[in-house]
């Protein structure tokens, strides 16, 4: 007998070391409708099909490993690796992302096959295919009948006929038969795990220096040197050594729980304080809605009430100028009817009462201009206040200016200096006479000298936004100019006016001093320019003789205020016994 018949016969796969009962564990839309994750594929929604595991410690079938796509790869050896034979030829390298926790994991030089195997995976599928009665399990051998018996020895599921032909053999008469409805209640089935080299060995043996499990023949021929143990002598040393590093990353489960708790439990108060300031906005919203409405209102009242006034002050003077009109109208034709038809005798008996009507009607005075305008708009950047707790915006403005009512302000009015700084102030006001509350009007200022015609100030016009206008203007030329002020191009009251410009300041030559004998050095001859004189040479120093101020004054022009201009007479030559102007000592 061969060696293929005798391993068919003996119940091993000869196309895989670890062989998965054929069953029909599938529903009518293809995934299994018991199991779990440890059973069911997270790709194909499957059960396991030769299990693989990822370097990330999830299972895949070794199918679903194939089909994913790669994410790099790079070449063999890689940067900082000895160098190759040039005849060896490697596989590159390829990654994959895990398609459970998306993690890059390299695949071996020998591709998926190269990946262990989950064999716990291995055993679940076959556990559950068991206990699902939707599963129906092939024969490992015929892979037609129904798997009724499983050999202990081989871990083969046979069907009736195959077992008998199991128990003919000579190899495998001893084998010992479980029957597969006894499995069910187990907790795990184990399978034995076969070396991949020599299927029909089972892997018994532990090399210490491959750290991987071998089988006998592995032991005698790859691993002869190599230091060799059964598994059960050394599953003590590395049991425990896993179980310390899983104790090292033990903890880090309670605190990524904590830390997950924590983040879910912050994601729950920022959902509950979402909701709260979102009821708080809806709140704020309805009553600013309502606010804003009764403000709508209250705007649309107001408007109504100024086009009202403005309605009936335009009715009232349409009323007089009717009422005027009528009166000369009526003045005009008698005159006209009395001078037509009336003879000498008829005109100058009704002479008096004609003459004294016309005169009359001749000095009425009446507007031919509209009392108001339209002049209403609406501001909606304007603060208006406070409506039911809110503040509101948006103001309606319905005063325009009156030229006739505006007036101007200052100091400048009518004297100016020359190359001096000067300003006055144009005040806005409406027909009532009351001054604007905000700015934006058309006020224009020109500043002519009255012989000079092509000698011009160019003035600066500030707008206060209060109503009031701030003109500046530095004149270069002395002598008169004339100013016009215009406000919607019309003149304002007192427009235009003159002002006097004066020179430039004179500055004193003199000494600002108590007399005229202290600062002369006692010259009794000398007179200030205040008119004292000094009889009796220092007796006295001046002070309170005829004509002395009483006061420190300046000795060029006699002026007692230290910061002025000079009224003296012109600068020149002075004779030591006139006007003694001093010098600083």
């Amino acid at each position: 007998m061969s060696v293929d018949e005798e391993r068919r016969l003996g119940g091993c796969d000869s196309g895989s070391p670890f062989p998965l009962s054929s069953s029909r564990n599938s529903t009518a839309n293809g995934h299994p409708r018991l199991g779990d994750s440890r059973t069911v594929c997270f790709v194909c929604k499957r059960f396991y099909c030769d299990p693989k595991i990822l370097p990330c410690l999830h299972t895949f079938c070794s199918e679903c490993i194939r089909q994913l796509e790669p994410f790099s790869a790079s070449a063999p050896g890689g940067p900082g690796s000895a160098p190759r034979a040039p005849s060896i030829r490697e596989p590159a390298s390829i990654t994959v992302l895990c398609p459970v926790c998306d993690s890059e994991v390299d695949l071996p030089h020998a591709g998926v096959e190269g990946l262990t195997t989950d064999h716990l995976a291995v055993s679940d599928v076959l556990l559950e295919s068991l206990r699902n009665d939707e599963c129906e399990l092939l024969c490992d051998l015929c892979s037609e009948g129904e798997a009724e018996r499983r050999c202990a020895v081989c871990s083969a599921n046979l069907c009736q006929f195959c077992c008998q032909a199991h128990r003919r053999q000579k190899k495998t008469s001893s084998h010992s038969m479980v029957c597969l409805q006894d499995l069910k209640t187990c907790g795990r089935v184990v399978k034995p795990v076969l070396c991949r080299l020599h299927p029909s060995e089972e892997l018994r043996l532990f090399c210490e220096t491959c750290d991987q499990p071998v089988c006998r023949e592995c032991a005698v021929t790859g691993h002869r040197d190599h230091l060799c143990d059964y598994t059960t002598n050394v599953i003590h040393k590395h049991g425990d050594y896993i179980r310390e590093l899983a104790k090292n990353v033990q903890p880090h489960v309670g605190k990524l729980e904590a830390a997950l708790n924590n983040i879910e439990c912050a994601q729950h108060t920022v959902q509950a304080r979402a909701q709260a300031v979102a009821e708080e906005i809806q709140t704020f919203m309805q009553g600013y809605m309502r606010a804003v409405q009764t403000h709508c209102h209250g705007l649309l009242r107001q408007l109504e009430e100024i086009r009202v006034q403005k309605k009936n002050q335009l009715h009232l003077q349409m009323v007089q100028l009717e009422q005027v009109l009528s009166d000369v109208k009526t003045g005009v034709d008698f005159t006209e009817r009395l001078l037509t038809d009336g003879s000498d005798v008829e005109i100058l008996t009704a002479k008096g009462v004609t003459v004294r009507r016309l005169k009359r009607l001749g000095e009425v005075g009446y507007n031919v201009h509209p009392v108001t305008d339209d002049g209403i708009s609406f501001l909606p950047q304007e603060k208006a206040g406070q409506t039911e707790g809110y503040q509101v915006f948006g103001m309606i403005y319905a005063r325009a200016v009156d030229p006739n009512k505006c007036v101007i302000q200052g100091e400048a009015l009518q004297v100016g200096r020359q190359d001096n700084p000067s300003e006055f102030t144009v005040i806005c006001k409406d027909s009532a006479g009351e001054q604007m509350n905000k700015g934006g009007e058309t006020v224009r200022v020109s500043i002519v000298h009255k012989t000079k015609k092509d000698c011009s100030t160019k003035p600066t016009v500030v707008d206060n936004n209060d109503g009031s206008y701030s003109v500046s203007y530095t004149p270069v030329e002395p002598g008169a100019h004339t100013v016009w002020v215009c406000v919607k191009g019309q003149h304002v009251k007192g427009s235009p006016f003159m002002v006097a410009v004066k020179s430039k300041v004179r500055r004193h030559r003199g000494t600002f001093h108590c007399c005229t004998f202290c600062s002369s050095v006692g010259l009794k001859e000398a007179r200030c320019g205040c008119g004292g004189t000094m009889p009796g040479g220092y007796q006295g120093c001046g002070h309170g003789h005829k004509g002395h101020p009483g006061k420190p004054h300046w000795s060029c022009c006699g002026n007692v205020s230290e910061v002025s201009e000079c009224t003296g007479c012109s600068a020149g030559p002075v004779s030591p016994r006139g006007i003694f102007r001093t010098v600083a000592l």
